[in-house]
């Protein structure tokens, strides 16, 4: 579930919508319906690996076959389908597993919407076009979209900036230059 919210750039909500009729698994190209804000559905591709494991779990939890079609893709135990509370939860309780193993890999704030904005900036660090982009996330306007190339300006400013700092340690910031009587007086002589 938590890697399809992440391939798929799913809204929480929309994760737990999905029904097993939403998945086109049958042959490639592999797809997923999504419903979004106002009803909206979008089309999102899925790559083989995210099938492979989607359909391991329709398997295991006998997904597979037609009569299944209304079925909640992503269930609680009384076989209704999960909150947005409940796939919070379930990122909670695999986060905070994943964190014993792994502390530095798994940051203290995780939420559902975190893995979708960190599908958009891995595909946009891609050079996926953010026409593409906005499509997979589902968003009406290339403007909402266009918030992860001005992010992604951002920490390429930073990363400059930081990689000056480094290359230049030597350099003062205290205009030392100003006491130097000497050097002073060797400038004011360039304009003789």
């Amino acid at each position: 579930m938590l890697s399809l919210m992440y391939d798929t750039g799913a809204r929480v909500q929309e994760l737990a919508d999905l029904t097993v009729e939403s998945v086109r698994i049958d042959s490639d190209p592999y797809t997923i319906r999504l419903y979004g804000k106002g009803r909206k559905a979008r089309v999102v591709p899925m790559v083989r690996e995210q099938v492979e494991h989607l359909r391991l779990y329709m398997e295991e939890n006998h997904l597979d076959n037609s009569n299944m079609y209304g079925t909640p893709l992503f269930f609680n135990n009384r076989h209704k389908k999960l909150t947005r509370e409940g796939v919070a939860y379930v990122l909670k309780t695999y986060a905070d597993m994943a964190r014993k193993i792994a502390p530095s890999l798994i940051p203290e704030r995780l939420s559902c919407h975190i893995l979708r904005h960190s599908k958009a900036m891995h595909l946009f660090q891609s050079g996926v076009n953010l026409v593409y982009i906005r499509d997979i996330l589902g968003h009406v306007s290339i403007q909402t979209t266009d918030i992860y190339a001005r992010a992604d300006s951002k920490a390429k400013r930073k990363a400059l900036e930081k990689a000056y700092v480094d290359l230049n340690p030597e350099v003062k910031s205290d205009r030392a230059w100003e006491r130097d009587k000497n050097l002073r007086e060797w400038l004011k002589g360039l304009n003789r």
